[in-house]
């Protein structure tokens, strides 16, 4: 017989990337005296990877516990881009309602509708919370409006239309229930949950049933299953059945050695957790994300949705350049495909698969950030290797015709630059579906329908474009048909004609040929791209030229060469700038971007052969 547990509510914080939900749960963390008093607290103190704490965002979804009137609110901590909606997807499985955070100047963004569409579609109850009240160019009244249209375009049942509304500001920690009263405390967003989040159920009698929503990973006890207890209860020193709904008849004895639950930020030892808790479970090696725990006289799996299919695909290889293997600690194929294969681990919108070549790997994600994350990380533990450009992931449908990934983008730019960004993205096969003023006037709202393709290596240009003013977001619209070719770059490389060191006097003649990526006294080898040509061809430049030594001088001849600053490209710039018979070397102390045959002669008989 189901019952209602009501000392737990099980809630999920989702929204558009910073939209401030992690400054939010802060906020609740510190209200509800997680934190001693006088204890020194890190800003966004979720965010404890390096990488989201470097660039604001949220990358993994997070649990934690708060307890409020004797009722413990389990929160999970969500990412707000699109390219981590895996994320988003698989722990709203776990939760009972869900707290919808949007900006009250920004409004609904394409991502807050992503977001919500999946928390609809499970029928979760939702709290609509409009943040950053405290902003000067705040618009409250107007963003109530967009919520409730985006709502009503999502089909929304009536009571998820009634949704509640909490104006808040994470960063001073108020909440109240009117846009025009500021409120003290988080009390009033407390309330809210209590009262409009239902309790979890299930029968506490009935066999155990636990659903595995996410994986943790720890050295010392290995994978760590993250999930809620449906039905029944589960204890220490258990034994359990692992079964997946996908392939029922593969069934794994094993025992239960450790069980956690959340408080605060910490995961502490319990003997036993029943209905509605959300548990920490170790001691399992073969434990996956979609998979049900359980009891062997009752093996009965819970359905789990399907994790949308990822988009982009880029080539992990061994790096073979000259200079491999003098910065990476892990350079070889074993250690590159060991580690590859563990990301799966934890991440389920990844696809790793092996190619006719033991040195090269095929990885898919949901966007080019999804796969710069991962390199990054891979770069930080001393991975070296080299990877491609992305490329998109096509499909066939039933006539054989040729199918390919398209986005929605929202673009909000200042008026004087909606010429050039249209004008753009019209050569990259971006259709203008909407055209709109914003903020008074001074800003176009501009919406495209364009292939993924297209967007890949714009955003560094939309930035020079826009003197960094204006916004790009996007969201997956599903495949479409396919738009003809794409040019990615007007403007070729500049290629080393030679290995040895970077020289003051060859760079400074090869400056006026374009744009350098490299400075004095950097190690170059043939086939290196070392800078942005100034024109639509490849050139060669040989900049480790010295200055020859002659008997009688020029006056003037000996003055100091003025050399313009190298262009230092990030990650993100690298992998937008290489072209599809180039690859870019990742190393933990340096980004070189070479040509995929580094041979002159080589490469010039294939250019040949393609024409």
């Amino acid at each position: 017989m189901k019952q209602k547990r009501e000392d737990i509510r099980n809630i999920a914080i989702i929204a558009h990337v910073d939209h401030g939900k992690t400054t939010l749960v802060d906020e609740l963390l510190k209200q509800s005296g997680v934190f001693r008093a006088g204890q020194e607290v890190a800003e966004r103190v979720m965010d404890s990877n390096d990488i989201e704490r470097e660039r604001g965002i949220t990358i993994l979804s997070k649990n934690t516990a708060v307890t409020y009137q004797n009722t413990k609110i389990n929160i999970i901590d969500t990412p707000g881009h699109a390219d981590f909606g895996g994320e988003v997807e698989r722990v709203l499985k776990m939760v009972n309602g869900v707290v919808l955070v949007v900006d009250a100047f920004e409004g609904a963004m394409p991502q807050t509708k992503f977001v919500l569409r999946k928390a609809l579609e499970w029928k979760l109850p939702v709290i609509a919370c409009i943040n950053k009240i405290d902003r000067p160019e705040a618009r409250p009244e107007e963003v109530i409006e967009e919520v409730l249209e985006l709502f009503l375009e999502l089909d929304a049942d009536d009571s998820q239309l009634d949704c509640p509304f909490v104006f808040t500001s994470a960063k001073a920690g108020t909440a109240s229930l009117s846009p025009d009263q500021p409120g003290n405390d988080m009390v009033p967003l407390f309330e809210a949950i209590l009262e409009y989040i239902p309790a979890p159920e299930g029968d506490p009698d009935a066999g155990t049933q636990v659903l595995i929503s996410t994986i943790d990973y720890n050295e010392y006890v290995g994978r760590i299953g993250v999930g809620k207890v449906d039905n029944g209860k589960i204890s220490v020193n258990q034994e359990v059945v692992i079964v997946n709904r996908h392939e029922p008849d593969k069934q794994t004895k094993v025992k239960v050695s450790k069980l956690y639950e959340f408080d605060g930020l910490a995961k502490v030892d319990v003997k036993e957790a029943s209905i509605g808790s959300i548990v920490a479970i170790s001691g399992m090696g073969d434990i996956h994300i979609g998979d049900t725990l359980c009891s062997p006289d009752h093996v009965a799996p819970l359905p789990f949705q399907k994790i949308s299919e990822p988009t982009i695909v880029m080539n992990f290889m061994v790096n073979d350049s000259p200079l491999a293997g003098r910065e990476g600690k892990y350079v070889t194929s074993r250690h590159l495909r060991e580690r590859l294969f563990r990301e799966l681990n934890t991440d389920v919108s990844l696809r790793v698969e092996e190619t006719d070549s033991p040195d090269c790997f095929k990885v898919s994600g949901r966007g080019e950030l999804h796969l710069s994350v991962l390199i990054e990380n891979m770069r930080r533990e001393g991975f070296e290797f080299a990877v491609s450009k992305a490329e998109v992931l096509y499909q066939k449908d039933e006539q054989g015709k040729k199918l390919e990934p398209m986005e929605f983008c929202y673009i909000d730019v200042p008026n004087e630059h909606a010429g050039a960004v249209i004008e753009k993205l019209g050569q990259r096969k971006g259709e203008l579906r909407n055209m709109g003023s914003m903020s008074g006037g001074l800003y176009t709202r501009l919406e495209f329908s364009i292939p993924a393709r297209g967007l890949i290596g714009y955003r560094g240009e939309f930035l020079t474009d826009t003197k960094g003013n204006g916004i790009l977001n996007t969201v997956f619209d599903g495949y479409g048909p396919y738009k003809g070719d794409i040019q990615y770059r007007k403007q070729g490389s500049l290629i080393a004609f030679e290995a040895g060191e970077a020289i003051a006097y060859g760079l400074y003649n090869a400056q006026e040929r374009g744009l350098l990526f490299i400075g004095a006294g950097e190690k170059v080898y043939a086939g290196m791209i070392v800078g942005q040509s100034g024109r639509g061809e490849d050139i060669e430049i040989n900049v480790c030229k010295k200055k020859q030594l002659t008997n009688t001088r020029a006056s003037g001849s000996d003055e100091a060469l003025r050399l313009t600053p190298p262009k230092i490209l990030s990650l993100e710039q690298a992998l937008e700038f290489i072209d599809t018979d180039e690859l870019l070397e990742v190393t933990p102390a340096s980004l070189r971007i070479r040509k995929k045959i580094l041979d002159p002669t080589l490469r010039k008989r294939m250019a040949a052969t393609k024409k």
